[in-house]
């Protein structure tokens, strides 16, 4: 099953800024790594996995805005 990756506790932080994968699409991450670092106005924050599994990436590192509730890829702990 793909467990989505966000953003927890977006409170009032509407957009965020992707600015590093650490892992590769397709590399295994366990749950509570750090897969994704991404950019509010204020801070820098780091991304958990939310499972183990293979990683998928949605949205690439850019410097474009996305939407701080956006799925930013997804685990799937069944591959």
């Amino acid at each position: 099953m793909k467990k989505p990756i966000v953003l927890q506790g977006v409170g009032l932080v509407e957009q965020i800024t992707v600015t590093e994968w650490l892992f590769e699409a397709g590399e295994t991450v366990k749950a509570g790594d750090t897969v994704v670092n991404i950019e509010t106005e204020k801070a820098t924050v780091g991304v958990t996995a939310p499972a183990d599994g293979v990683l998928e990436i949605a949205v690439e590192e850019s410097p474009e805005l996305v939407a701080a509730d956006a799925v930013l890829g997804y685990v799937d702990d069944q591959a």
